[in-house]
């Protein structure tokens, strides 16, 4: 074992790749140990460059000569180091540096990072998929599929006849459409819809959402879902925060019945208070967080039992020293989570999630993102799906790294309008926020 006096951080390095079509953005940090360094998540996929210039400019020449062992200062002193504080970018350079630095602890201490946080309450940690499709008989094959792999939680989505396309985000499962069937619904009147290259890379396929006719068909997948599978298989739905709030309460009541694992959030950030009337009229758990920054934004949510299921993303709320508090809040007030992971959280993100999938009690599901062929391969260590979960392999810190010259064979691409999350639109043009 090194010496943990002894060691400090020598350099800070970002990593920006992307090996099947999601910009990843990596910190490593390389130690005054020779061959000791750690890897960490700082993906801001729509505003990656803002990320690395935090940490380049910010964090690198502050931390330098820091010891590698003072996790706990390193993270509260760099949070206020900018005095303003709690948004995405400055979330997330600090989030790479931290969880690089519990992958050097427990590479120092020969453990995974979830035996420095106090072992294992399970062997590993069952997780969720999604199945989409452009009809309920079509999402409804997908899970069938998902099943016979032993998946047991699917996230079901639908398109809104009419309106939508469908998928696992954006245009691809929150109603937003990319093509229209003008004999089944309303042709969108909105001139501020954009003619898409199938050439170009967009950060989200912008398009079309109504609240009624998206209700309306998830209602009725919920139905034939339910007819087919019966109730032995667990699934949830992602709203995806776009319909008007006291719609959402409506919704949340209407599908109580159908018992879903849980519903995804359902309002935006700004409207947290709208969960206390869900929670005065009816029991359909409730899943959040993966917009929240703030502790501001969080604590009373677990405070006041608000919501069942924790959704941060551990990146946007700065790494793994922040989500473990919450998790042990959480815990007090009987709140699980369930952490954000979708493709836009690497595999990095994905490994750090999983340290605290295995070790805090109050674990509810975690959600699981299939990688593509270079992505497992430029990421050694990439957790294991199987039997509906994803196991640790038990290697020491994170147990995953990088391949940085295979990473540098797939730099970012450029996307139409500099991949801002382009804005999906009412019928009549008006924006609709997520």
């Amino acid at each position: 074992m090194t010496a943990a006096d002894n060691v400090t951080i020598r350099d800070i390095r970002v990593i920006m790749t992307e090996p099947d079509n999601i910009r990843l953005v990596i910190v490593k940090i390389e130690t005054s140990e020779p061959g000791l360094y750690g890897v960490g998540c700082a993906t801001f996929t729509q505003r990656p460059s803002t990320v690395k210039v935090a940490v380049d400019d910010f964090l690198r020449p502050f931390l330098i000569g820091k010891n590698v062992a003072d996790i706990e200062d390193i993270w509260q002193s760099a949070y206020v180091s900018s005095y303003w504080r709690n948004g995405p970018v400055l979330n997330n350079a600090l989030s790479g540096v931290d969880q690089a630095l519990w992958d050097i602890k427990g590479k120092m201490a020969g453990m995974p990072v979830y035996d420095l946080l106090g072992g294992r309450a399970r062997e590993a940690a069952p997780v969720y998929v999604h199945a989409s499709g452009g009809s309920k008989e079509e999402t409804a094959d997908r899970m069938a599929a998902y099943m016979e792999q032993g998946f047991h939680h699917i996230r079901i989505q639908v398109a809104t006849r009419g309106y939508s396309s469908y998928g696992s985000h954006g245009a691809s499962g929150d109603g937003s459409i990319v093509a229209r069937d003008v004999s089944q619904g309303p042709i969108p009147v909105t001139s501020w819809l954009r003619d898409y290259d199938p050439n170009q890379l967009y950060a989200h396929p912008g398009g079309v959402f109504e609240p009624k006719p998206y209700m309306r068909g998830a209602l009725e997948l919920f139905e034939h879902i339910r007819d087919r599978f019966g109730y032995g298989v667990e699934i949830l739905h992602d709203v995806h925060e776009r319909i008007p709030p006291i719609l959402g309460v409506w919704f949340a009541k209407e599908v109580e019945k159908y018992q879903l694992f849980f519903l995804e959030d359902l309002f935006s950030p700004e409207d947290n208070e709208y969960f206390r009337m869900v929670r005065q009229q009816c029991a359909t758990p409730i899943a959040m967080g993966e917009l929240w920054n703030s502790p501001h934004e969080i604590i009373p949510m677990i405070k006041d039992r608000l919501v069942d299921f924790l959704r941060m993303h551990m990146s946007q709320i700065g790494g793994i020293t922040p989500g473990r508090k919450f998790a042990a809040m959480g815990e007090l007030f009987s709140v699980r989570t369930a952490w954000h992971g979708p493709g836009d959280t690497s595999p990095v993100g994905h490994a750090a999630n999983l340290m605290l999938d295995i070790n805090c009690h109050n674990f509810g599901i975690q959600e699981a993102s299939i990688p593509g062929e270079r992505t497992l391969e430029m990421f050694p260590g990439f957790p294991e799906l199987r039997d509906g979960m994803m196991w640790p392999n038990g290697n020491p810190g994170l147990g995953i790294d990088i391949d940085e010259e295979m990473a540098a064979r797939f730099p970012h691409k450029d996307r139409a309008f500099g991949g801002a999350w382009d804005t999906v639109r009412r019928a009549d043009g008006g924006m609709v926020k997520p």
